[in-house]
């Protein structure tokens, strides 16, 4: 062969090309060859919080007077027991005024001492209080009961009787009496106060009463009183008693049957139309409810919560009712009341209707107990059912909205809120309802919202680092407009808060990953290669080695001093930063902008020389694939290129390392970098090529494809082909061949390169008789196309034909002509 055929015959440098063929389901395997790779990563771990309470011990919330508790004291005390306050929670201040009241009463007529309404209807339009104009409705004092009703108001005057325990007859006359109960009532309960919430009058009844004038009586309202009366007498009423009087004694059982007692006045109101705030006489109800709390009993609290939520306690009593269930929710041991409860349900409806600017407080206690409840995992099942993510959705939304006002609290209620969708983000159902309800683009708005709020801001990129691994969330994360740039600025904003920056750096991994598109966005975005390359460097870690050479490019961040996190955690956060910059650059407009990047490739370089593979293999491991990928682009401008002596040397210790990954990846690095002369002497010279021919034993295909790749190249230089042909390095590409060839064409072709470039394009007769026999026998076998793809699967047999004839077969001919002997090629 003339010198110039033969110069033409020696394969080019090892440089794995994109196949142009169309792309097959089966071409997946083969993108882990592809000079540019995506790097994987593991997702950083959260262990889950022991303790149950609103805020944890690493919450920037801890040092904050005025966070709301996690632990208090509720007793029955502590809840108003007609429920009348105004809507805001806010108590009024009592008045210096204090009436005083007859100190006997006449038995023969009990009402002979309160003051006589006027006779003339136009006074009361001329400003008389409410409860004064319900004494002039005709009729008022005609359905009393003659003896029955006298006692109860006696009761009711005195305030000794009456106050330990609710007697039957109250209970059944209190219809007739309530609207005379004024004396007994404090200012804040009174019925001028608050005209018809608990005074045993409907606000409608009221405006009824002012068209129809004081002497008509509306027959549709007597006759629900009637409807009314008729139920709590025979049902409530006795129902009330038995609580009063189980509560009082001690026997064995008596909780559970308060909690059947409880449940069955629930589903008595329910059947009579008189839950929420339809019953005039609730205010007896509650009282009697809020004196069993003190009982201590779980269940029953549970019980009695659930019914106080249906007859739609307000303001403090509210609060106190979602702090009563957010204290039984802080124990573990309590969630199977949860699971076998409708309290879930009244929880999901408290989120749904009320505004955070009146019960912003109850709100928190509320999601802060689902936010325990999601923990579980069968009630994480039972949330998802309930449709947890739809009402989250809705919430979120107000919560944006909120005034300045009441900002704070909606940033507490966001904590919880954010805390339990990061536990609902765990179950594989949520996942198509977080898109659907369209939560993550819901979440950036939060973000941009409490950008200073490091707790709701580490919550939200737990749910991101979460659900970006999944394709369809990963989407619809990327649709959200801006999202790259508010990471961007969330990473610098809160640089040292290690917890949140490395979800965040996980996260655009992830979006990265796939999507050329992303690896752009992301590029484009304002200061987005300084506020990355800042990173590096603060978490660099120089301080840990002595010997460490300091940074001798532009930056001028480092970290501070005393670490507040730990070695393992500051490499975390390179692993999964050098993750983006090696997806990046797999774009054709970024790779050679960071290649050029004197920066950049200091950092990877300085990386590679301060850790070890023992201590931050995974580190390396990235650092060297983003080498690689980088390697890829041979412009003039291009630091790396003019590096590449140097990066041979730091890749020495991946290559003489124990770990397979660190070799396999700076194998690949040794692969492209020894296209060049200085590189290939450089690894002759340190003996690399021996632990190169030595790979190709390690029975992995990707192993063996890399190796091939070098000793492709090392190949090219005559005088480096004896050293390789002393080394065993034909017979063992022989075996390779025969043993992974038949499955995977790509790596036979490859094989086959080496070899064509060992034995000189046929000049070189570096294999004896039996190795050339040998080689002959397979490269025939394997050039029949019916015998090289009987043994491959139907549906993936025409990729593994386009790899055979394309990749295999034209260099495999070449290969057996020149190996044939004389006589038989004559």
């Amino acid at each position: 062969m003339a010198p110039m055929e033969r110069k033409h015959g020696i394969c080019s440098p090892f440089i794995p090309q994109r196949n142009t063929l169309r792309k097959t389901s089966a071409e997946i395997v083969n993108e882990a060859r592809h000079s540019l790779r995506v790097q994987s990563t593991q997702r950083p771990f959260t262990p889950r919080n022991g303790q149950r309470q609103l805020f944890g011990k690493s919450s920037f919330r801890t040092d904050c007077d005025n966070r709301p508790p996690s632990t208090f004291s509720l007793h029955a005390q502590n809840f108003d027991a007609p429920d009348s306050r105004p809507g805001s929670g806010t108590r009024l201040s009592p008045l210096d005024h204090k009436p005083k009241f007859p100190g006997s009463c006449d038995a023969e007529d009990p009402f002979k001492a309160f003051p006589k309404p006027p006779v003339d209807p136009l006074e009361v339009k001329r400003g008389l209080a409410g409860a004064r104009a319900r004494l002039l409705r005709a009729g008022s004092l005609t359905t009393l009961p003659p003896v029955e009703g006298h006692t109860d108001v006696k009761e009711r005057l005195n305030p000794g009787l009456g106050q330990k325990q609710l007697s039957a007859k109250g209970l059944t006359t209190a219809d007739h009496t309530e609207v005379h109960s004024g004396p007994r009532r404090t200012a804040s309960e009174s019925s001028i106060m608050q005209p018809g919430v608990d005074s045993g009058v409907r606000p409608t009844e009221c405006r009824a009463g002012w068209r129809t004038g004081l002497g008509n009586v509306d027959s549709t309202t007597s006759t629900e009183e009637d409807a009314e009366s008729l139920v709590w007498n025979n049902a409530i009423a006795p129902l009330l008693q038995q609580l009063e009087s189980v509560a009082t004694g001690s026997s064995e059982g008596s909780v559970d049957r308060l909690c059947d007692l409880c449940d069955s006045l629930h589903g008595t109101l329910a059947k009579a139309d008189m839950l929420g705030r339809r019953c005039k006489r609730r205010s007896g109800i509650l009282r009697t409810l809020f004196r069993l709390i003190d009982l201590d009993s779980a269940q029953l609290n549970l019980d009695i919560a659930k019914l106080c939520l249906a007859l739609c306690v307000s303001g403090n009593n509210l609060l106190n009712i979602c702090k009563l269930i957010f204290k039984i929710s802080r124990s573990e041991n309590n969630d199977i009341l949860f699971q076998n409860n409708s309290i879930i349900d009244s929880l999901l409806g408290l989120l749904s209707s009320q505004d955070v600017s009146v019960s912003g407080e109850a709100l928190l206690y509320c999601i802060g107990t689902l936010k325990f409840l999601s923990g579980n995992s069968t009630i994480l099942r039972l949330l998802l059912d309930k449709n947890c993510l739809g009402v989250a959705q809705k919430l979120i939304q107000r919560l944006c909205i909120v005034e300045d006002t009441y900002f704070t609290i909606a940033g507490h209620i966001l904590v919880q809120l954010t805390a339990t969708l990061r536990n609902l983000a765990d179950h594989p159902d949520s996942r198509p309802l977080f898109v659907s309800f369209s939560i993550l683009s819901e979440l950036c708005l939060v973000l941009r919202n409490h950008r200073k709020d490091q707790d709701i801001c580490t919550n939200i990129s737990r749910i991101y680092s979460k659900l970006s691994s999944y394709s369809e969330c990963r989407f619809a994360l990327a649709q959200t407009p801006g999202c790259y740039q508010l990471f961007l600025e969330l990473l610098s904003k809160h640089h040292q808060k290690q917890d949140l920056v490395v979800r965040l750096l996980f996260t655009l991994g992830n979006l990265t990953a796939k999507s050329d598109e992303a690896r752009q966005q992301l590029f484009q975005c304002e200061g987005c290669v300084d506020t990355l390359l800042q990173l590096y460097d603060s978490y660099q870690r120089r301080n840990d080695s002595p010997h460490a050479p300091q940074p001798k490019g532009p930056l001028s961040l480092s970290k501070p001093s005393t670490l507040t996190v730990s070695v393992q955690e500051d490499d975390d956060v390179l692993v999964k930063l050098v993750r983006v910059l090696a997806n990046m650059c797999i774009h054709p407009a970024v790779g050679p902008a960071l290649a050029s990047n004197t920066a950049c490739i200091q950092l990877l370089m300085e990386t590679l020389e301060l850790r070890s593979v023992h201590e931050s293999e995974e580190l390396l491991v990235n650092v060297a694939a983003t080498i690689n990928n980088l390697s890829f682009y041979q412009e003039e401008s291009s630091i790396l290129r003019h590096s590449q002596l140097i990066i041979a040397k730091l890749m020495l210790k991946l290559v003489l390392s124990s770990s397979m990954d660190a070799m396999l990846e700076a194998t690949r690095v040794y692969g492209n970098l020894s296209q060049s002369k200085d590189v290939r002497d450089f690894i002759m010279q340190n003996k690399v090529h021996q632990f190169v021919v030595t790979l190709l034993d390690s029975k992995s295909t990707e192993m063996c494809f890399s190796a091939c790749g070098v000793l492709t190249n090392l190949a090219l230089d005559p005088p480096n082909r004896v050293s390789l042909s002393l080394e065993g390095a034909a017979p063992k590409l022989a075996d390779c061949l025969k043993d992974f060839g038949a499955g995977d064409w790509q790596l036979a072709g490859q094989v086959c390169r080496a070899l064509w470039n060992m034995v000189g394009g046929g000049t070189e007769k570096l294999l004896d008789t039996h190795e050339r026999e040998s080689l002959l026998e397979i490269l025939t076998a394997y050039s029949d196309e019916e015998d090289a793809l009987k043994w491959t699967e139907a549906d993936a047999r025409d990729f593994h034909r386009s790899y055979w004839e394309l990749e295999f077969l034209p260099i495999a001919q070449k290969l057996i002509k020149t190996l044939q002997p004389l006589d038989l090629t004559a």
